[in-house]
């Protein structure tokens, strides 16, 4: 994924903002909210981090600022917490008519192979279903073996493999699979 291609899915997802409306999730210590300005310096922190965005193409980081993030946020891009403490983001955007594709990252690694991943993903595709949503989809990079666990124990279905399909801003070429997932097979974990 190069930067044209946030670019858009960050313009998709303005789209998608006007469709489904959210605010805030909860369940337990878990909250995905609007991410606000004040979220704007850890945002960045953790897409310059080139360990927290090596899944997504991006091994030296993004190289952005806290004030390109602040001027990025719009209403589909949210963090996750636990506890009242920032533990990620995730984000949305409309495909086409009842489609979603939805995105995560747990970026603070002690929050990581705990189940936290699948619990916050299921707070986030019951709103998207309960809000209109009959499918949703997402892309993972073909080595992130954990993300497919999960999702497939959330009830994704594989759809597709891209072999080489993309390049790294490295410059080499990267692999992802294609999920989807209707209501009907959907197992939350909440």
């Amino acid at each position: 994924m190069d930067f044209d291609q946030l670019a858009k899915i960050e313009n998709e997802s303005e789209r998608l903002s006007r469709t489904y409306e959210m605010t805030k999730i909860q369940y337990g210590n878990f909250t995905i909210r609007q991410a606000e300005v004040a979220d704007a310096k850890q945002l960045a922190a953790w897409w310059n981090d080139g360990a927290v965005m090596a899944h997504a193409g991006f091994p030296n980081g993004l190289g952005t600022t806290e004030e390109e993030v602040i001027e990025g946020l719009g209403s589909s891009r949210m963090v996750i917490e636990e506890s009242d403490c920032l533990i990620g983001e995730c984000n949305y955007r409309n495909m086409s008519d009842g489609v979603a594709e939805i995105g995560i990252k747990i970026c603070e690694t002690d929050c990581q192979n705990r189940g936290v991943g699948r619990k916050v993903l299921s707070m986030l595709i019951g709103w998207l279903f309960r809000n209109g949503c009959s499918k949703i989809v997402l892309d993972t990079n073909l080595t992130n073996t954990r993300a497919q666990h999960v999702y497939e124990l959330l009830g994704f279905r594989k759809v597709r493999t891209n072999i080489d399909s993309w390049r790294d801003q490295l410059g080499r070429l990267q692999s992802s699979v294609d999920y989807e997932l209707v209501e009907s097979d959907f197992n939350s974990y909440i």
